[in-house]
């Protein structure tokens, strides 16, 4: 079911919208909902693969269990990544 809203914008704006959406063969109406809905999208995408991630933490096999590096492996001043030496 859709909705009426009101919508307040600059008269200035509102013509070059106008004129966009004749360009594209589409109406004013269209574009606002467009827009709205590919909004509300991008902010689901995030949580979706936050949810993603989340779920194969904890399906992974791969377990470090209770291993920590000692405090002599930590503070020996040997480069531990490739990348920083």
């Amino acid at each position: 079911m859709t909705k009426n809203i009101t919508l307040a914008i600059d008269e200035e704006l509102l013509d070059k919208v106008r004129v966009l959406a004749a360009i594209k063969r589409t109406s004013v109406n269209e574009m606002v909902r467009n827009y709205l809905a590919r909004l509300v999208e991008q902010e689901k995408q995030p949580d979706a693969v936050t949810e993603e991630l989340l779920r194969l933490a904890r399906e992974s096999k791969g377990r470090m269990g209770d291993w920590r590096p000692s405090r002599e492996e930590t503070y020996s001043g040997e480069p531990r990544f490739d990348r920083w030496r």
